[in-house]
């Protein structure tokens, strides 16, 4: 193997070997190895670390600007949902980890948006086919439920999983922080059909209305988006601290009117080279920071007339440290192609 291609893993010669032995841990921000969580830490997926970087305690020197904090702090006094904008990599969604675990607010809730995603996903999910086919199980004689043969009404809980919007609303003495990711590739209704759950902070499950006279002091007992349980009084569900709620937006398309005047609107500049440094040293460390400072430099003269992500960076500081590839800016500039390019 010439020195040229001692960093390749993957050779594309056709003959097995044992390469995967010499690839180095994953970057922190692609760790997925579970973890046990523990109280006021990162939950067992990691993903507060994989967000904020396991060594943000060295980017504590850097404090976000001045009107970013402001909009932050009326979105939590307002009680009201916070609108932020800006290109991608710009550090949107990593704002409601970072304001998770500054106040001891647990794991984010995520409700990340597609074109075909419904009001009805971020509340809650009731599986009616499951409960037929148990039904039907428990009729030729097979297993029962935690909660009672499959047709009791109060076996109907265990059908029933609340979405990342319904877990938000459970009532607690301390609010929740949800992600609703990305929320301009939504289609165009869902905008407007978040707008009175938000406003209100409650809402309804029929199927557990309906039968609500039937079931034991009115409660059923269903999961949450975080896998636990709770119980559900009357089939509503009503918040007693309103969430603090990060929509997030990479400005494709303008909300209706409703929507912005229920939100505190943010909008993110692109990071300067202070603040990609910092980024860098979150997860990576000082040492790969310093090493890096060209890339970022690099990087941020491109920005100027490229659309680029900052993970991108990231990504290419990792490698080229990670696999000492001989043609280390070649390869960055592999990594760091705009995403605006033309096809």
């Amino acid at each position: 193997m010439t020195e040229s291609s001692e960093w390749l893993i993957y050779r594309g010669a056709g003959e097995p070997h044992d390469g995967m032995n010499r690839l180095p841990p994953p970057p922190p921000w692609r760790d997925f190895t579970g973890r046990t969580a523990e109280a006021g830490t990162d939950g067992g997926d990691g993903s507060r670390d994989r967000r904020l970087g396991a060594n943000r305690h060295l980017a504590e020197l850097h404090r976000p600007g001045a009107e970013e904090l402001e909009m932050i702090n009326a979105a939590l006094y307002l009680r009201r949902p916070l609108l932020v904008t800006g290109s991608p990599g710009a550090g949107k969604s990593t704002l409601a980890h970072s304001v998770a675990y500054e106040l001891g607010l647990g794991d984010v809730l995520r409700w990340s948006i597609v074109s075909r995603s419904a009001l009805q996903d971020g509340l809650y999910h009731y599986d009616a086919i499951a409960r037929l086919q148990d039904v039907q199980i428990a009729a030729q004689g097979g297993y029962g439920t935690a909660g009672g043969t499959p047709g009791a009404v109060e076996a109907i809980g265990s059908y029933i999983r609340l979405g990342p919007l319904g877990t938000a609303l459970l009532p607690s003495d301390t609010p929740r922080v949800l992600l609703i990711d990305e929320l301009d590739k939504s289609d165009i209704d869902l905008p407007n059909d978040l707008l009175n759950v938000l406003e209100e902070g409650e809402f309804e499950i029929p199927e557990l209305q309906r039968i609500a006279d039937r079931l034991p002091d009115g409660e059923a007992e269903v999961l949450t988006a975080d896998g636990t349980k709770v119980r559900v009084r009357d089939g509503r569900v009503r918040c007693r601290a309103f969430p603090f709620v990060v929509l997030t937006s990479n400005g494709e398309r303008d909300f209706p009117a409703p929507l912005m005047r229920r939100c505190i609107h943010l909008e993110l500049d692109r990071p300067d080279h202070n603040r990609l440094a910092t980024f860098v040293r979150a997860h990576l460390g000082d040492e790969a920071a310093r090493a890096g400072d060209d890339l970022i430099s690099r990087f941020l003269e491109r920005s100027r007339s490229e659309l680029l992500a900052a993970d991108q960076l990231l990504n290419a500081i990792y490698l080229t440290d990670a696999a000492a590839p001989p043609s280390r800016d070649r390869l960055a500039d592999l990594l760091i192609q705009r995403l605006d390019r033309p096809r």
